[in-house]
């Protein structure tokens, strides 16, 4: 009984090293293997110590897997939600309406449409960023537009922001693309 969960406590702290540096634990297969044969002859106060030694090395590893995720693994700045989609009468287009809800103190990143984009702010603060246009701040129940092609971003302000926006896009086009 104390065999089992000795080798798990004094290996605890070098597994969960490991297991933060990615190890694939290959190396511990034959220590792993003498356990399990050990229990398998054992009595079933052998195997709850294994089972509450396991639960330890879990709780153990609770702060690493409380990381903060890596900036790969970061939310995207914004959120788009698709309300509905309706084809324009005799036209190749169609209307867009969604909402899109911007995190704080971020741009959101150049980009065009192939259509206009016409908007209003449901919440919060944000600074429009049209190429050929001053910039706009524009807050709670403020609207806006965006010709065509038009290259711009926005930078949301500390409370992030939500809008309501209507795009006309082109069927088959998408509905952003990046900007240099």
């Amino acid at each position: 009984m104390f065999r089992v969960a000795g080798w798990l406590a004094a290996h605890s702290a070098a597994l969960a090293g490991k297991a933060a540096n990615g190890h694939d634990f290959h190396s511990l297969r034959a220590p792993l293997r003498v356990l399990s044969a050990d229990l398998s002859t054992g009595t079933i106060l052998h195997k709850q110590t294994l089972v509450l030694a396991a639960l330890l090395s879990l709780a153990a590893s609770a702060p690493i897997a409380a990381q903060p995720l890596p900036a790969a693994a970061s939310p995207t700045p914004i959120k788009r939600t698709i309300l509905q989609k309706v084809d324009v009468p005799t036209a190749n287009y169609e209307t867009i309406t969604g909402i899109a809800e911007i995190s704080p103190n971020i741009n959101i990143g150049r980009h065009t449409h192939f259509g206009p984009e016409t908007g209003y702010v449901m919440e919060g603060e944000l600074v429009l960023l049209v190429d050929g246009k001053p910039a706009q701040t524009l807050k709670t129940g403020d609207s806006y537009q965006v010709p065509p092609g038009a290259p711009h971003d926005a930078r949301s302000g500390e409370k992030g922001a939500k809008v309501l926006a209507v795009y006309v896009v082109e069927k088959g086009k998408p509905l952003a693309t990046p900007a240099p």
